[in-house]
């Protein structure tokens, strides 16, 4: 059943991002912690549904470790380490912040907060922008924004973004939350400007829809991204055991990208540069309220 499929997914999902955010020190690999993420999750017989995303600092969203990367956690820095695991396509999604510093406590749990008010207030009949509500509230309490353009979202089956949004800020959306929906909820707060634009590196995509192409390596990696990722996100880093020519590989993506087979995932970051903090937790929506099925 779909239910206990998420909760299997919501479980090993917890697991890996407890396990592995105790890891984060100063001096260790940022591309360590997102290959033990994943390989842990492999070990528990479920699939990874997207790239550990590791963004530091200004970072809120997308990126993960570039293959064969030697960047080092820093003794100051804020991490948001984003785990998403599937079993048969039913999707569990979970983050946290670790403070390397020690000085950002409040900013952790303005994050945190907002989670919690957004899981308390969930339930049937419930609009969406309420739910935003709860969370801006929430965040401000502590003195911090929260970014406005960024949202929690539905899930559904091998769907990670199935439509329908949990804002962090207010919104006028009348849309109404019903019985058996499931959503991933993350709010973010930031000291910065409480939005986030894209970035020029890319290291996420996910296949849109096969389509004609000119260059046999685009046919190759358009149809074994196909086969493989089940059009859930995949990294750059995970080609290179099959697809050998950095060269090639380079020009099948951005030509797969051209002809808008495969949609990219630019690292999004404050566009204050402020300090970002994200909470994040999968939860169903049942008769009486929200149930976490990350736990």
């Amino acid at each position: 059943m779909a239910i206990e499929d998420y909760e299997k997914a919501g479980k090993i999902a917890r697991e890996a991002l407890e396990t592995w955010s105790k890891r984060i020190k100063p001096g260790v690999k940022l591309l360590d912690i997102a290959e033990g993420v994943e390989a842990e999750i492999r070990a528990k017989g479920a699939k990874v549904a997207f790239p550990a995303n590791i963004s530091l600092n200004e970072q809120a969203a997308h990126y993960t470790p570039e293959h064969k990367c030697e960047k080092v956690f820093g003794e100051k820095d804020i991490v948001k380490l984003d785990v998403g695991v599937h079993v048969n396509g039913f999707i569990g999604d979970t983050a946290l912040t670790v403070d390397l510093s020690g000085e950002n406590g409040k900013l952790l749990e303005a994050s945190e907060a907002g989670l919690a008010a957004a899981i308390a207030g969930m339930k049937p009949g419930v609009k969406v922008g309420e739910i935003g509500a709860l969370v801006e509230q929430e965040i401000k309490k502590f003195g911090f924004k929260p970014i406005e353009n960024l949202t929690g979202h539905k899930l559904e089956q091998f769907e990670l973004h199935a439509g329908t949004e949990i804002p962090n800020i207010k919104t006028a959306s009348s849309h109404t939350l019903q019985e058996g929906d499931v959503f991933a909820v993350e709010p973010f707060a930031t000291n910065g400007a409480g939005r986030v634009s894209d970035g020029s590196q890319v290291e996420i995509f996910m296949l849109i829809e096969k389509r004609p192409v000119r260059l046999r390596e685009s046919r190759r990696l358009m149809n074994y991204a196909d086969e493989k990722f089940q059009g859930l996100p995949f990294a750059e880093r995970w080609l290179y055991a099959d697809f050998t020519s950095k060269l090639l590989l380079g020009s099948a993506l951005k030509e797969l990208m051209a002809f808008g087979v495969l949609h990219p995932y630019p690292v999004l970051s404050d566009a204050g540069k402020g300090l970002v903090s994200q909470a994040e937790k999968t939860v169903v929506i049942e008769k009486d309220g929200a149930r976490v099925l990350t736990k």
